[in-house]
């Protein structure tokens, strides 16, 4: 009897840790840099979900219980991130949303696999959905993706001769970075430096200045728009001629702000900005965020985080369970994909995004966005 009792404990334990266990709510946690250097991109996801978790529960909730939010700061780094998903973990949610870089959302993960949660981030570095975490799909798309698009507008449309691919140590940047060189070579370019620099620097003269030497008609640069504003601004102090051009991590607001009268005629690399998504529903959910908040969302990250709740709650409500692992293998063979905030939304079995559609934008005189090449 004793063994039995002991085999019985063991059994329920397995059980609870592959399913969370859910309360009268169902509990969302939220990771994301919710202060910090990507404090907007943070706080944006946070007022995405509990907007979409308003709207829910207005309707009568999932399956009868209700949305509860539970946001953790992971300030934007790994350790911070790391005790996140254990708080979360512990409070009992059932799936996390974020958190906005892959650095933090790589340290989150094994955390949240080993409980059970499922997990969505924006995190594009292609390591998160190498991983063999069925508990990670990722709302955007990998760095391999942005990277082909990327070469091919560098080396075939605007046939530049002498590029220059700079990223900090992060993750996603050294990953993006990585990719882009290789990707350029591929289709015949010419990559004449591969630099990297330390994220917050704020002075990033002493390897412009090395640069310049190199006299690039194109700058890649991989990181954030923390840095990327800032380089830009002082690529052009300097005298350095070449195109600026900045990958997806660079789409925010602050990147024209940081950069100054330097902005002008930068290009950024992304999926289409939020106000140009063709979706109703999009429409709808940015009128929504801006009543409710004062202002539109601060990048397309904010709502590809939200689309990726949206997948997880579809994937319960169409399993009729609040099964985590049901919900994953629901979302990894899913024949149509579902109308999403952000597009179509269809996941492949390893977690990653189905399909993709970049652009090139020209920054105008006034700060606003010009298509300047589209896929």
């Amino acid at each position: 009897m004793q063994k039995l009792f002991k085999m019985t404990v063991a059994l329920l334990a397995v059980a609870l840790c592959a399913t969370p266990a859910l309360a009268d709510t169902l509990k969302v946690g939220v990771q994301a840099p919710i202060t910090g250097s990507y404090a907007n991109e943070g706080q944006g996801i946070e007022n995405s979900a509990r907007l979409l978790a308003e709207q829910i529960n207005a309707k009568g909730g999932v399956m009868g219980k209700k949305i509860e939010i539970i946001p953790c700061d992971d300030q934007g780094t790994a350790m911070a991130a790391a005790i996140c998903a254990k708080e979360l973990v512990n409070q009992g949610v059932s799936m996390v949303i974020g958190s906005y870089t892959s650095t933090c959302a790589e340290a989150a993960q094994k955390t949240y696999f080993n409980a059970g949660v499922l997990q969505t981030s924006d995190g594009t570095a292609d390591s998160l959905t190498e991983h063999g975490y069925w508990t990670f799909f990722r709302n955007s798309f990998p760095n391999s993706a942005e990277a082909e698009f990327a070469a091919d507008y560098m080396v075939n449309v605007k046939k530049y001769k002498r590029i220059v691919v700079i990223s900090d140590f992060s993750s996603y940047a050294d990953g993006l970075g990585n990719a882009v060189e290789a990707a350029i070579k591929k289709q015949g370019g010419n990559v004449v430096a591969r630099e990297k620099v330390k994220a917050d620097s704020q002075n990033f003269t002493p390897v412009l200045t090395g640069i310049k030497s190199k006299n690039p008609d194109a700058i890649f640069y991989a990181g954030y728009y923390t840095d990327g504003g800032l380089i830009r601004q002082q690529q052009v102090a300097l005298g350095i001629k070449a195109d600026f051009i900045g990958g997806d991590a660079n789409d925010n607001p602050d990147f024209v702000k940081l950069a100054g009268s330097a902005a002008k005629g930068a290009y950024i690399i992304n999926v289409p900005t939020p106000e140009m998504l063709p979706y109703e529903v999009a429409k709808n959910f940015l009128a929504d965020y801006k009543a409710k908040y004062g202002s539109l969302p601060p990048s397309i990250w904010t709502i590809m985080n939200a689309d990726g709740m949206r997948a997880f709650i579809h994937a319960m409500e169409q399993n009729k369970s609040f099964d985590t692992k049901k919900a994953a293998d629901y979302l990894m063979n899913m024949k149509q994909p579902i109308p999403g905030i952000t597009g179509p939304l269809q996941f492949a079995k390893d977690g990653n995004r189905i399909g993709s559609s970049y652009m090139t934008f020209e920054i105008q005189a006034d700060g606003k966005y010009k298509v300047a090449h589209a896929q």
